[in-house]
């Protein structure tokens, strides 16, 4: 009989357990009421978004020329041919320069001048570039390189 009554009592339902549910409820509620302490406070930052300001003077934008080298020599101004590739000298281009540089002068402005020489154009054409912006009195001057096409 010692055998039945072992089975009966693995059989035996023992029903929902509430007290472990509500230790897990406790435990959970504990911790939410001590984690509430923790968190901060956000403030309101007082920051002002950029817009359109009225300004009380013309704002002033600079003079930009491209001047760009091509692989065979040819020198362009803002995509014009301005000299052969035989010419050394470069003598239409120191005359645009200078011509620019009293405009941006006068008018109160920066003159820049992007130099834009494709990979393959010879240093020697470059130097003849800054040369004639060297004696036409032009200062910025930035550089880059002509992308393949």
């Amino acid at each position: 009989m010692s055998k039945h009554r072992a089975i009966a009592v693995a059989n035996a339902d023992v029903g929902f357990q509430i007290a472990p549910m509500i230790d897990v409820v406790f435990v959970i509620m504990l911790f939410f009421m001590v984690m509430a302490g923790a968190v901060k406070v956000e403030h309101e930052l007082k920051t002002t978004l950029p817009g359109n300001v009225d300004t009380a003077k013309e704002t002033e934008m600079p003079d930009e020329l491209t001047i760009s080298v091509s692989e065979n020599g040819q020198v362009s101004l803002n995509d014009e041919a301005i000299s052969t590739p035989q010419d050394k000298e470069l003598v239409q281009l120191f005359q645009e320069m200078k011509r620019a540089k009293q405009n941006a002068d006068s008018g109160k402005t920066k003159l820049l001048v992007t130099v834009q020489a494709e990979e393959t154009a010879r240093y020697e054409r470059v130097v003849n570039v800054l040369d004639v912006l060297a004696q036409a009195e032009v200062t910025n001057v930035t550089f880059s390189v002509a992308e393949p096409e």
